[in-house]
């Protein structure tokens, strides 16, 4: 007989782990299945995910008000998952948004600051003149500004805050199971998911978080309207003995009228090599990943050469008087939905639901996503009027 629960969850990332640790904390029988990372990227012939990374950049304001709540509510609850799983996941240096000043026609700073003052964020505007003194470490367009949001703020480790959500829900009562999933499948009331290994287990519900994997024929019962973006991630070795001159600078964001002109950007983190590195990412065209075999094979590949180089020349002009002590570039995926909302509803009648569809945006505001999508399987829909959508899921 197989295990049985009330919910599982297909996908070990950051909104799948946040979803298994929200159920979990409300008494029901959960498990949260999905691999761990692969050590040997280049011959692993499984699934991936995004999060295998140690820095993504989280912040409150944005252009969007509903992304802002998002990840207002996301932060405000760091030290409470830091606090019960043991780990920090969490740098609050700031982040810095820079683009085009307001009363021009690109307008991205006039809706970050509507969104800021909607929640009530402390976060200043700062001319030209006032950025390059405040932010010595950078150097922008002539007409630019930007919006600062010194607390509550700065960058995440998104491997962390995975193990953080994964200990709470297994402390929680949740069973982690460390296996790829290979299908699921609606069996009158109850949805079987199978892993690689043959294993079946059942739920009264199941949520389908597999990030840019949800594309996947066997995983819901109705393809969705996903877009997956391959995406180039560059690193920029720090000296040793040039990391104390970086201290306090924050996390950026430049905003620009063109896709090849933008760009986010994060201080120097440690990684698992020892070093640390400056983070860039922007990549200057879109390559479209039709398919899941093609998602498994862009991350198995070695990214790409020209938009790290594009990246690398970014870098140069953002910051001048750094210079690396080593680059290289590494792969990434990023998946856009219809409305530009995670995806957080049913994929064909109310037993499996899908959780995904980050648009670049979700790591930050990845806990208030899982919340969200608890509430969905828990309830049948998602009660919370603070929000301007509903985050419905659209087919193809």
């Amino acid at each position: 007989m197989s295990e049985s629960f009330d919910f599982i969850v297909v996908g070990k990332g950051m909104m799948g782990a946040a979803a298994a640790r929200h159920l979990a904390l409300s008494g029901t029988r959960v498990a949260l299945v999905g691999p761990d990372e692969p050590s040997d990227w280049a011959n692993h012939g499984g699934v991936f995910s995004s999060h295998y990374d140690n820095a993504r950049i989280t912040r409150t304001i944005d252009d969007d008000p509903v992304w802002a709540r998002l990840a207002k509510r996301s932060i405000d609850r760091y030290s409470e998952i830091a606090g019960q799983s043991g780990i920090d996941f969490y740098s609050e240096v700031g982040c810095l948004i820079a683009g085009p000043a307001p009363g021009g026609s690109h307008d991205y700073i006039d809706k970050v600051a509507k969104a800021r003052d909607a929640l009530g964020v402390d976060a200043p505007l700062l001319d030209e003149d006032a950025l390059s003194k405040r932010f010595p470490w950078f150097r922008f367009p002539e007409g630019f500004a930007g919006i600062h949001e010194a607390r509550g703020a700065g960058h995440i480790n998104p491997r962390a805050l995975v193990l953080a959500q994964t200990i709470c829900a297994e402390r929680a009562g949740a069973r982690i199971v460390r296996s790829e999933v290979s299908s699921v499948s609606q069996a009158g009331d109850r949805v079987v998911v199978t892993t690689t290994d043959g294993i079946a287990r059942e739920a009264g519900r199941v949520i389908v978080a597999a990030g840019g994997f949800s594309l996947s024929e066997t995983l819901l019962p109705r393809p969705i309207d996903l877009v997956v973006k391959a995406r180039t991630v560059f690193f920029a070795e720090v000296a040793a003995g040039d990391l104390p001159t970086f201290d306090h600078m924050p996390s950026l964001i430049g905003a620009a009228p063109e896709q090849a002109k933008s760009y986010y950007l994060l201080p120097p983190v440690a990684y698992a090599d020892g070093k640390h590195y400056i983070k860039i990412g922007g990549d200057p065209t879109d390559r479209i990943l039709e398919s899941e075999p093609d998602v498994r094979a862009w991350f198995r590949g070695s990214a790409g050469a020209g938009a790290a180089e594009h990246m690398g020349g970014l870098l140069a002009e953002v910051m001048p008087g750094f210079k690396p002590a080593s680059t290289h570039f590494r792969p990434c995926v990023t998946s856009f939905t219809r409305h530009g909302f995670p995806y957080i509803g049913f994929a064909g009648g109310d037993r499996i639901a899908v959780v995904t569809g980050g648009n670049g945006q979700a790591a930050k505001s990845s806990d208030e996503i899982g919340r969200l999508g608890a509430m969905l399987v828990m309830d049948g829909r998602i009660d919370d009027p603070a929000y301007e959508t509903d985050f419905a899921v659209s087919f193809r």
